[in-house]
């Protein structure tokens, strides 16, 4: 028989055999569950859309006059008159600037007197030279005396020349103290007021600028300038013939139109782009000079592309990359060469970028939850892809 004692140590080893049986069998369920780890994220996928598109190149510019003219005297003198309103409109030839005439006056009037002096001694030694002419007829003056007069005739005959120039030059300096708009455009604000002295060839007086058409001035990468050249060698038409549109800063769009009248002759080694410019008409004046613009310049036409989601896009220093669904539902990378990026009709579209390489058609794009991705290969849960996010199919970008 056991007695009490015995017993109670028996209980106790039973109790302790139980405890560690349980403790062991947790134990290895929770190595089961760390084993088995936490579950793939979910991840938003796409298919790659493949459809003709129309990717017209954008670049930005600003818009410039054709004719700008900065208005400088051409006679020193004193500000007598502003004779146009600032800001508005000028035809050419009109009235701009007057300064003060009366020394001009007096200079044109004084040469004016020198040369009435130099015709009236001119028509005295003519009358002399008819005179002698007619007596070394009869022997009567010597050759000598002829041959004076004569070279006295052609003395006045030169003052009367140079006194005719003065006048001229004065006439002219008279005309100068008239500024007038050389060209048809809109007046900046005077720079001079009533009173103030304005010298030679040296004060600013204010500025014209042509309105109608425009400039806009635009730099072109080099790579889409090569691109330009080809496809304009291949269309049998130069690469300065190419239409453009134009949209200002407030504008969705591309309302106005215009081409591209010019290129550069060289490209500048330091930005790797090249000048380009582009004219359109500006009936409503709606463009003024130093205005940001936006150039759209579509060379490329239409062509079938690969098309995906903006978002998908991820970047690893200079290189481009997204991740595709592969096999065993891992994501995989795949480093891509863009295209332009397509902007849809739809206000809510998302921006899609076409892949020139780099990406298959079949594949399947994570256009979400990119950020739940740690490292290439990594085990993930596809999900379809909102509509929102998906192209539809047939829609171009905005003209």
């Amino acid at each position: 028989m056991f007695n009490t004692l015995e017993i109670w140590r028996l209980v106790q080893v039973t109790c302790l055999a139980a405890t560690m049986m349980h403790l062991s069998g947790c134990n290895s369920d929770a190595a089961a569950n760390s084993n088995q780890g936490p579950p793939p994220p979910e991840v938003d996928v796409a298919s790659v859309v493949t459809r003709a598109v129309n990717a017209p190149d954008e670049f930005n510019g600003r818009v410039s006059a054709v004719d700008t003219v900065s208005l400088r005297p051409r006679v020193s003198g004193y500000i007598e008159r502003v004779a146009y309103k600032e800001g508005d409109e000028v035809s050419k030839g009109d009235l701009l600037f007057v300064i003060d005439q009366r020394p001009y006056k007096d200079a044109l009037n004084t040469v004016l007197a020198q040369l009435e002096r130099a015709k009236t001694a001119s028509r005295l030694a003519k009358a002399q030279v008819d005179r002698v002419q007619t007596l070394i007829a009869a022997n009567a003056v010597s050759r000598e005396e002829f041959d004076s007069r004569q070279a006295d005739l052609e003395q006045t005959l030169s003052d009367v020349r140079a006194a005719e120039a003065a006048v001229a030059s004065a006439k002219l300096n008279l005309a100068f103290t008239e500024i007038r708009a050389p060209i048809s455009g809109r007046a900046g604000r005077a720079m001079l007021s009533v009173g103030n002295l304005a010298q030679s060839d040296q004060s600013l007086l204010s500025t014209v600028v042509s309105q109608d058409p425009m400039y806009v001035y635009f730099n072109c990468d080099e790579r889409s300038y090569q691109r330009f050249q080809e496809i304009a060698k291949r269309n049998g038409r130069t690469a300065t013939s190419g239409a453009v549109r134009i949209g200002l800063a407030s504008d969705t769009g591309f309302p106005y139109e215009g081409k591209v009248n010019f290129l550069d002759n060289h490209v500048d080694p330091e930005t790797g782009t090249i000048r380009a410019r582009a004219i359109l008409p500006n009936p409503d004046r709606r463009l003024t000079p130093g205005m940001f613009a936006r150039v759209q310049f579509d060379a490329n036409g239409e062509f079938k592309a690969m098309l995906v989601n903006e978002r998908a896009i991820l970047t690893d220093q200079d290189r481009k990359y997204l991740y595709v669904v592969g096999p065993e539902n891992k994501a995989m990378r795949k480093d891509v060469m863009l295209g332009p990026l397509i902007r849809e009709a739809k206000a809510d579209a998302p921006s899609l970028r076409v892949i020139e390489s780099g990406l298959d058609a079949n594949d399947k794009v994570i256009v979400g939850g990119t950020q739940k991705i740690f490292y290439p290969g990594m085990v993930v849960k596809p999900v379809n892809a909102p509509a929102e996010t998906v192209a539809e199919a047939g829609t171009k970008p905005p003209m």
